[in-house]
């Protein structure tokens, strides 16, 4: 499925857009990190969670738990949040 990169992390992708395949939003995140090492630890926790600055949505809307099923067709957008002052 279609994956877009925040512009954050494309020092690992160095593209917008990648594919990745999975079940699950997880398998997904397991997915790209073979293909990226290290970019999952970027999104994700110690505990297994979604970091705070980050922002995951499948086709449009926003996904909190890494075991939401997808599919195939599904878009997954990673979106990192901007902070400053």
């Amino acid at each position: 499925m279609k994956v877009m990169i925040p512009s954050a992390l494309r020092s690992y992708t160095e593209q917008s857009e990648t594919e990745a395949s999975g079940a699950t939003l997880a398998a997904i995140l397991a997915d790209l990190d073979r293909r990226y090492v290290g970019i999952r630890f970027r999104m994700i926790d110690e505990q297994d969670r979604i970091r705070r600055h980050i922002r995951i949505f499948v086709n449009g809307d926003q996904a909190r738990d890494l075991s939401q099923p997808l599919k195939a067709t599904d878009e997954v957008i990673i979106v990192q949040a901007l902070s400053g002052g």
